[in-house]
């Protein structure tokens, strides 16, 4: 019986790592396929689609596929008041983030877009600040002048330059206000996205979003579609966006988020640029200049020293100790 003892040990301590392992494949394998959504949105949107057309089929796509998973996922009761609320956290988390990234994404370069990306948690401390309440720390002072600077130097390059291989200031900031769409719905509907499962928040945040996207982009979509004749290879790249980028991807995320800590879940955002920037690179549908790998640094070191820096939570619990 002793002997049993050690290695159900070691069978947990397995255990504990291929979770761990798991969930760290998972994170890596959805920013690795959002980094690569970037350059292949971009090439769909440049043969045959547009950004009204693609944001639609996204959209709608998605949720075609979060209604089927559901049926599958565990039931959970829904009070008619947070349907309601999900309206609300689909205007912020789903049509303005969504819409305004790939509406910038078609106009801006994909190299832009996937930088840009990474100033999201900048934004999230800023709101949380604002309305959590959490405390501004030196750290997070610095990481926010440093990825502001980052950003600003973009837009400026890109002003410079309005080269769709290099950027398009008016692509930037829609990137950019999309970053901020999706930190503000991360601030004011936290207590209801944690209070169901994944496929329960995205199957209502979707379906609300293509009800209230559809009404407005279908005579749109229609128009192009029944158009001219769209190649094969566009269509293949949409579904990737639709299938990968978007439905795959939210799976990915919510199984690391399970098991990871959110400041290492936070750390693989990094990956969306990189595998963004050499996918680009290699389409040649994005041009890498100095002032690019500049940006880069100072975005994500801003990044980096707002997700270490403590939040309110960890200073009282530090104050508990003493």
């Amino acid at each position: 019986m002793l002997l049993c003892v050690p290695k159900m040990r070691t069978f947990a301590a397995d255990m504990k790592e291929n979770k761990a392992l798991i969930a760290h494949l998972s994170m890596f394998g959805a920013c690795a396929g959002w980094g690569l959504m970037a350059p292949v949105g971009k090439d769909a949107m440049t043969h045959g689609f547009d950004g009204i057309t693609m944001v639609t089929f996204r959209v709608v796509g998605a949720c075609v596929l979060f209604l089927i998973a559901s049926l599958w996922a565990p039931k959970e009761h829904v009070p008619r008041r947070d349907k309601l609320m999900f309206s609300g956290a689909a205007l912020f988390g789903l049509l303005l983030n969504q819409c305004c990234y790939t509406l910038g994404l078609s106009i801006t370069s994909p190299i832009n877009a996937s930088i840009v990306t990474t100033s999201m948690p900048i934004f999230a401390m800023l709101l949380a600040a604002l309305i959590l309440k959490e405390p501004i720390t030196g750290k997070k002072a610095l990481g926010v002048l440093m990825g502001c600077s980052g950003a600003l130097m973009l837009i400026l390059t890109s002003a410079a330059h309005a080269d769709g291989k290099v950027g398009d200031i008016r692509g930037d900031l829609l990137c950019l206000f999309a970053q901020f769409s999706f930190a503000l719905y991360l601030s004011l509907f936290n207590p209801l996205i944690r209070r169901y499962n994944v496929f329960t928040v995205n199957k209502y945040m979707f379906l609300w979003a293509t009800l209230i996207l559809l009404p407005f982009t279908f005579g749109h979509v229609k128009g192009v579609v029944l158009g001219e004749p769209i190649p094969a290879r566009t269509w293949w790249e949409v579904a990737y966006v639709v299938g990968v980028g978007t439905f795959l991807c939210y799976i990915l995320t919510m199984i690391g988020q399970r098991t990871l800590r959110p400041t290492v879940v936070s750390v693989y955002n990094y990956v969306q640029p990189i595998v963004s920037v050499g996918a680009s690179l290699l389409m040649g549908i994005g041009v890498l200049k100095p002032t690019h790998a500049i940006a880069v640094v100072l975005v994500f070191s801003g990044v980096w020293l707002v997700t270490k820096s403590k939040s309110r939570r960890d200073m009282e619990l530090a104050k508990s100790k003493k």
